[in-house]
This record gives structure tokens, sequence and C-alpha cells, in this order.
């Protein structure tokens, strides 16, 4: 019988192939059972920059702080990444610093993810986009040992994955205008930052350019129920389909209230961070939105989207602002969604990789294994 080793050596290189080097810069050869049989992980700090500046109810930003995590195995390299945009209260020291707590050493083989990833988890209480680097490092590294697809490995059908909104940022008229142009014939559905004064303007604006389908959301910009759901009305009239979290996140019966009454779905994206929010937000909201860097990553964002569906729950995939490496895993999920937000690494001008693509408006997975991503 075969050890794991063995069959490593053998089974991998059937499966995967040459698509085994797609992660690769030129051409390569494997040694798969050459190595030292340990994980090796590295990490440094990766800025991104935006193409425009972003701004949302509460801030702006021109950039966002990033860490880009490497781990290899046998010859074949897994990457992930943590982003960081400021809500999310994390920073490169912070993750530096839990990175450097991490010893992959204590394990055999990088196919025992749930003791790995469980044990990364229990290293602090915090440190979700962190934990999300590792995580997608490792489903990337093993996609890759097995020669598959994450999405062909969870039983999806990559033809089901959706459109995916493109983000209008709130600005001026003119920049709301430049920008929905910009994006005119390139998506089907467009996300419309609201939350302030100004909301109904951005919609004109954006109507006196386009009439695809829009999204909004108020990252908790909206206060008053009722105001919110005299908003909502209009908003349904301008062929908005769908809202995300139009109050705070401490205004959880206010939340349940205007669900029951809006003629759109109302979706959690501030008040859902990880599996065990779920069943609290159940009738509180239509759906949830799921982010990698909120969730600790791809093993615990799968047991989302089976939770809430078991709920009765519509469920959206996110993203941060990130490169084609964290919206590529993201998007290993999209076809098991109702929504997909997956264009931060649309938003700007340094992807360090190729990975999913947008073809007239709709994510198009690339069939390479792991979570199908190359350098650039």
């Amino acid at each position: 019988m075969q050890n794991r080793r063995d069959f490593l050596k053998t089974s991998s290189l059937a499966l995967a192939g040459v698509a085994l080097s797609g992660c690769t810069r030129g051409p390569q050869h494997f040694h798969i059972g050459k190595g030292d049989g340990r994980m090796h992980m590295k990490f440094f700090p990766y800025e991104l920059e935006l193409t425009h500046t972003f701004t949302v109810s509460s801030y702006s930003r021109k950039s966002t702080p990033d860490v880009q995590v490497e781990i290899e195995y046998e010859g074949i390299t897994g990457y992930g990444e943590a982003s960081m945009p400021p809500y999310l209260g994390q920073s490169v020291a912070s993750v530096t610093a839990f990175l450097e707590k991490v010893d992959l050493s204590q394990f055999a083989d990088p196919f025992q993810l749930e003791d790995i990833l469980s044990y990364i988890d229990g290293l602090s209480e915090g440190d979700s986009a962190a934990k999300a680097a590792v995580d997608i490092a490792l489903h990337d590294l093993v996609g890759k040992l097995i020669g598959q697809p994450w999405y062909r490995l969870w039983g999806l059908d990559a033809a089901k994955a959706p459109s995916t909104t493109y983000t209008i940022g709130i600005d001026t008229p003119e920049v709301v205008k430049e920008k929905t142009l910009e994006a005119a014939g390139r998506f089907n559905i467009l996300k419309v930052k609201v939350g302030l004064d100004s909301d109904q303007e951005m919609i004109r604006t954006i109507r006196s350019v386009t009439d695809v389908p829009l999204a909004v959301d108020a990252n908790q910009g909206w206060k008053d129920r009722s105001k919110a759901l005299d908003e909502i009305h209009w908003l349904a009239s301008q062929g908005v389909v769908m809202v995300e979290q139009p109050l705070p996140v401490d205004r959880l019966d206010d939340t349940a209230w205007l669900t029951e009454r809006s003629p759109l779905p109302i979706f959690a994206d501030e008040s859902i961070q990880r599996l065990r929010d779920i069943p609290s937000l159940a009738g509180a909201f239509s759906g949830i939105n799921i982010k990698l860097m909120k969730c600790t990553g791809m093993r615990e964002a799968w047991k989302m989207v089976t939770l809430a569906r078991a709920l009765g729950m519509k469920v959206m995939v996110g993203c941060m602002t990130e490169t084609s490496c964290a919206v590529s895993a993201a998007a290993q999920l999209s076809p098991a969604v109702d929504f997909a937000d997956l264009d931060g690494n649309l938003l700007i001008s340094n992807d360090r990789f190729r990975g999913v693509q947008v073809v007239s408006g709709k994510l198009t997975l690339p069939d390479a294994p792991g979570i199908g991503i190359s350098l650039i």
C-alpha cells in the first residue's frame, strides 16, 4: 500500500500535469517528494495602489495595506494574502506579528487542513485577515497537489458563476459619471456606495449614463429606519435590486423591521463576520455577504454558505481591495451564491497575479488547480 508521500509522487503529477506550472514565472520542473517533507512559509508587505480614490460613507483612501503569503511544499507554492482596509482594525504590523507565530513544521503535510486551520485559528482571538492569508495559501497548495480547482472539489459548476458587481464610490457627480462610463458595457450590474445626503443625486447621475441593474451599499450610513424604508422604495423604482447594511450593526431590531417591509433583499455586511454570527441574523436580514478577510478564509466561508442556505438565507460573496489572489480564492465559492461583489482586483493598479476574469460582466473561473492564479 502506498503511503501519502508515494501517493503524492505519482497521483499529483498524473492529475495536475502541466497545470502545476501555472503559478510560476517561465518553465519549471517540479520534483514532488524530493524536498524535506515540510511546509515553508514566507511573507512580505505589499501596498495596494488604488486606481481611483475610494470613498464610502465613513472614510476615503488611495491605497490599502496588504501582506502577501507563500507556502512551499515539495517544490510547489501556494499563494495567499491579507488585505487590511481601515475598518478591520488590523495592520501590516499585526498581520506580520501573527504570521511570525505560525509553526507549520508540526504538521506532516498540507492535506491536514482541518487540523492546521484549527491550530491557526486558535493562535489568537482576532487577526482574521492574517488567518485568511494562511488559509488561502494552503487551499491553493492543496488544490495544486491534487491537480484540481477548489470549485470542482466543492462540487460546483463554474458555468453557474454569476456576474460581479463593479463598485462606484461616493464622489462628485462629474467623477461618478466618469467612473460609470468607464464601467459601461463591461459589467452587468453596478454597486453604488450610498449613506449620505447625496444618495439620490448619485443614483440619478448613474442613471443618466446607464440602465443596468444596481446594488447599493450604505455601510451603516442610514440612521432612521422609516427614512431608510422610504429610500429603499425609491431605489427599487430606479432599478436597484439589493441593499447592503442599511443601518448600524447595533440596530438589529430596526434592521429586522426594515427587512420585513422592504421590497428589496437586505444583506448583512458589517453585521456578519464569521460562522458563529449567522444564527442571530436569520430573520433580521435576507442574506449575508461573506468576505474571506473577515471570516478567516475559504474553509470557514464554505461552512457559512452551507449554514446560511440551511437557514433559508441568500448568500453573497464579496471582497476587500485585494489582488487577484484573494479575489480568485473567493471566486471559487461564486457558483454557489446569489450575488458576487468580486471587483477588488479591478480597483488596483499593481496586481501581482492573473486569475479569475470578468468576461461580458460575468465571473469566468480559470480551470487551473488550487485557486487558479499565476504570477504576472
